[in-house]
């Protein structure tokens, strides 16, 4: 197979702005990855796990050209010292563990710095999908089907059937392949829609190629690790350590928050009147989308913010259809905006990959995702997830009710 990721730029927009934090602040820390298939009936073989620690190495050969670094450093809120480091860097095969013990065939980790092992999730992801549905799959076929179904959201959007007013593409963890996600990605930036408005794509790469807006700013693992990775810190008080150092390094700018890492109800704790004022938003990523966000407008309702002047960022399997409902109910109520992944980048007769990668541990510690909703939490030790569940009830029970004050 063809080299799949060509640049180092080829990664979601958001490991830079979450990159440059740790670079400043977090230079220090250690992680461990871990990859999962949730899908039960998918198997790797022993020829497409070889492909896909080849294409690894290919990743690891990169290098950041000086184009590439002087297009990072002309978005607003990189900095000058975060793209000398990038200049300096580069990706390490020796930080990837391969196994084929899973049941579904494939094990990967990866174990380093977190500014290293961060930067390896997205592209690994790619990887494994585009090697496993050219190998298992007659690719044309698949990629025929691709088309066919882009062709019918793109003409859905153009006569107003979908009103999703401004949404991002967010595939490339889950994409068919490179080949695919960019074609959906030039073809909804060629066009023009009535109640819709393609704004940009988390692939910097594809951001630069089409000159659209690189859209991202932190994931799960921002939480995990800054608020879990020190083990000093209460890890109920997660989202409190991580929004602080996200302004630090920010202020004002770059600012959606993720508020289901340890449960949005316990992020609610911590968001209060200065966060939720200097964020101009929060994303959704688990849970019922419209009781998620009925939720927050009544918080934002509650600090005394105009809802309408913040966004609700909703980026949980979507596609078209929901994404339509979720903006007509929201519509006059909030600024709304859409991220969908698998929906625009691995649409086809067959069904996508459920693949993540996510941080297991952090410094030596275990750290953990919650989520809103059994299924999308990972952790490798029930008595660390134990652990922080009881922390969680201890902070809610004694702590709910008693912040109308806080600043």
């Amino acid at each position: 197979m063809d080299r799949i990721i060509t640049s180092l730029l080829e990664t979601d927009a958001y490991k830079f702005s979450m990159g440059q934090t740790i670079y400043h602040q977090f230079s220090d820390y250690k992680t461990t990855w871990s990859f999962k298939c949730r899908n039960e009936d998918v198997f790797f073989t022993e020829e497409m796990v070889e492909e896909i620690k080849r294409q690894i190495k290919l990743y690891c050969d990169l290098r950041f050209n000086e184009d590439e670094l002087e297009y990072l450093h002309g978005i607003k809120w990189i900095k000058g010292s975060y793209c000398d480091f990038l200049r300096l860097w580069k990706p390490r095969y020796e930080d990837f563990y391969f196994g084929t013990d899973a049941p579904c065939g494939l094990t990967i980790e990866t174990k380093g710095t977190w500014l290293n092992t961060s930067m390896y999730e997205i592209p690994t992801l790619a990887i494994v999908n585009e090697v496993y549905f050219r190998m298992a799959y007659d690719y044309d076929v698949l990629m025929e089907s691709f088309k066919k179904r882009l062709d019918d959201k793109v003409s859905r959007l153009v006569d107003g059937t979908y009103e999703l007013g401004p949404f991002s593409e967010f595939g490339m963890r889950r994409r068919l392949s490179a080949e695919a996600q960019e074609l959906a990605v030039k073809t909804l930036a060629a066009n023009k829609y009535p109640t819709s408005t393609f704004v940009g794509t988390s692939n910097v790469y594809l951001a630069k190629k089409f000159d659209i807006t690189p859209v991202g700013t932190m994931a799960h693992e921002w939480i995990m690790c800054v608020g879990q990775g020190n083990h000093k810190h209460n890890p109920a008080y997660s989202n409190w350590y991580a929004l602080d150092a996200w302004v630090k390094e920010y202020g004002v700018l770059n600012g959606t928050a993720l508020t289901d890492t340890i449960t949005t109800d316990c992020f609610l704790e911590d968001f209060q009147l200065t966060y939720a004022t200097l964020f101009s938003g929060v994303r959704h990523d688990s849970g019922d989308p419209i009781a998620w966000g009925e939720k927050m407008i009544e918080h934002y309702n509650g600090l005394g913010i105009d809802p309408h002047t913040k966004t609700l960022l909703f980026s949980d399997s979507l596609d078209f259809e929901r994404a339509t409902a979720i903006m007509k109910h929201f519509k006059g109520k909030a600024k709304v905006a859409f991220g969908i992944g698998t929906y625009i980048a691995n649409d086809t007769d067959v069904e996508a990959l459920n693949i993540v990668m996510k941080t297991t541990a952090c410094n030596g510690m275990d750290v953990a995702k919650m989520s809103d909703i059994q299924g999308k939490g990972m952790c490798k030790n029930p008595d660390y997830e134990h652990y922080l569940r009881r922390c969680i009830a201890w902070r809610m029970e004694h702590e709910t009710g008693n912040n109308s004050l806080r600043v």
